[in-house]
């Protein structure tokens, strides 16, 4: 797999989504600025939805196997995609993090004065029902939700002006949904295999045919910050 792309789940799991819309919350930020870092962009996918784009746009991808896809994707757009944070100061009015992560310091560091950080997190309580079904240690071992990352905001020199924090329900319809999305996403059970967990996805198989689905939840929140004018 590359990028964030889950179309294979269409008639095996349904997703449903926190009640507020992250692209469209990010279209009038993208209107306003001409210089936007995006975090872990992943394959380029949600960029891409953006265009166009400013003038200056630097997507950020360490995951190898995800660089050369989204370098595919994003060039045409004109959008540099490197490998690590850029090291200027002051350089976007922009910065986003959909599911990726959230370097509070860098962050302060690349806003300009006036500068708009948005981001949407997964938090760490994300599908841990899954977890407990299987038998498997919780998938994060520190604790990671809104007023967390509020923290590390606040104490980098931004001022959050926005907060929200949901649990949106995941409804899994067959046993090969849960495998596959579990070698889709490692870092839920990190020791998994089907091999390992036989004995405790054939109680949940079970369960999904005499009740037809496998609900847990998921862990979203979503944080606007911004870096305060200097006086």
């Amino acid at each position: 797999m590359t990028g964030w792309e889950f179309a294979w789940l269409d008639g095996l799991a349904v997703a449903s989504e926190p009640s507020w819309s992250y692209l469209e919350l990010v279209r009038p930020l993208m209107r306003r600025a001409t210089s936007v870092l995006d975090l872990d962009t992943g394959g380029g996918e949600l960029l891409a939805e953006l265009a166009p784009l400013p003038p200056h746009t630097v997507a950020v991808e360490t995951w190898a196997r995800n660089t050369p896809a989204a370098r595919e994707r994003l060039t045409p757009f004109g959008v540099e995609v490197q490998t690590e944070l850029p090291s200027e100061e002051n350089e976007f009015d922009l910065v986003l993090s959909r599911h990726g992560r959230l370097p509070a310091a860098d962050i302060a560091r690349l806003l300009k004065p006036g500068g708009v950080l948005l981001t949407q997190q997964v938090g760490s309580s994300d599908l841990a029902d899954l977890n407990v079904a299987l038998g498997a240690p919780p998938p994060h071992p520190r604790r990671w939700d809104a007023e967390v990352a509020v923290a590390a905001l606040q104490s980098a020199g931004l001022r959050v002006t926005e907060v929200r924090e949901e649990h949106p329900l995941l409804t899994f319809r067959d046993i090969v949904a849960v495998v596959h999305h579990l070698r889709t996403v490692p870092w839920q059970i990190r020791d998994f295999t089907p091999h390992r967990y036989e004995r405790e996805l054939a109680r949940l198989s079970a369960h999904i045919r005499s009740r037809g689905e496998f609900v847990v939840r998921a862990h979203r929140f979503l944080v606007r910050a911004e870096r305060p004018t200097e006086a």
